[in-house]
């Protein structure tokens, strides 16, 4: 799957990285210690479910509703620590930001597979 980024195919390995990367920010307050933060930890829980859901659900029937719900919400993972106000914990912050930019990046990149785009112009 991982074999050729260019081709249609690889969107289900985009997806399938989005589930990785929603499991990874669901787990990380216990994961990487900041579990005694609420706030924290039930934002990183909740959005790497949801982030899960978008993308298992983009694997089963490929939308691009689905990618462009997955790019909204990689934006906000990456939003949140400030927002929120948990963005002093640096376990939180930086788990936040990396698997929010992941999400984000990965549902931009099957769009724009989705829409048979070159990858270069030259």
């Amino acid at each position: 799957m991982l074999k050729n980024l260019a081709s249609d195919s690889s969107r289900p390995a985009l997806d399938v990285v989005n589930i990785l990367a929603g499991i990874a920010l669901a787990l990380s307050p216990w994961l990487l210690g900041y579990a005694a933060d609420a706030v924290a930890v039930w934002h990183a829980f909740i959005a790497g479910v949801i982030t899960v859901l978008i993308a298992a659900r983009a694997l089963v029937a490929f939308h691009k509703y689905e990618e462009w719900a997955n790019l909204v919400v990689g934006l906000w993972i990456v939003a949140a620590p400030w927002v929120l106000g948990f963005a002093g914990l640096a376990a939180a912050m930086w788990s936040h930001a990396i698997a929010g930019a992941v999400v984000a990046a990965l549902a931009a990149a099957s769009l724009w597979l989705a829409n048979d785009r070159p990858l270069s112009a030259a």
